[in-house]
């Protein structure tokens, strides 16, 4: 028997406020796409999140990556706002603590890209050591 598929890559708009719409714009494109591929994660799958985002040059020098990155795991998590017990939407990844690797980086969108950045959200695979 074939293992599930566990690799969803979505292509993201640049940010723009309010950060809660956002979220919930970047959860929308991520649920159509796990819609689409049939992706689905279960809480004991063990994830990486590789993130690119682009942007102009203003906002390349006023956004702090660790603030985009924050929004987009809460938008995998299904969280735009509103207690932390009720989610209003979607629950892509069940819970943050699953993802065990990620990296994000953020630079000048390359012509091809029309501005979109991306999101991988795959299986988490350990370095070997030694």
């Amino acid at each position: 028997m074939a293992k599930p598929k566990l690799s969803l890559q979505v292509r993201i708009p640049p940010y723009q406020g309010p950060r809660n719409a956002w979220r919930r714009r970047l959860n929308g494109l991520v649920a159509q796409e796990q819609k689409r591929t049939g992706v689905r994660y279960q809480e004991s799958d063990r994830l990486e999140v590789r993130v690119r985002l682009y942007m102009d040059e203003k906002p390349l020098r006023s956004h702090d990556v660790d603030n985009r990155l924050k929004d987009i795991l809460d938008a995998l998590q299904g969280r735009a706002g509103g207690s932390k017990k009720v989610r209003l939407l979607p629950a892509i990844v069940p819970n943050d603590r699953q993802i065990h690797r990620v990296s994000i980086e953020k630079g000048p969108p390359p012509w091809q890209s029309r501005g979109l950045g991306h999101v991988v959200i795959g299986k988490f695979r350990a370095r070997r050591t030694g």
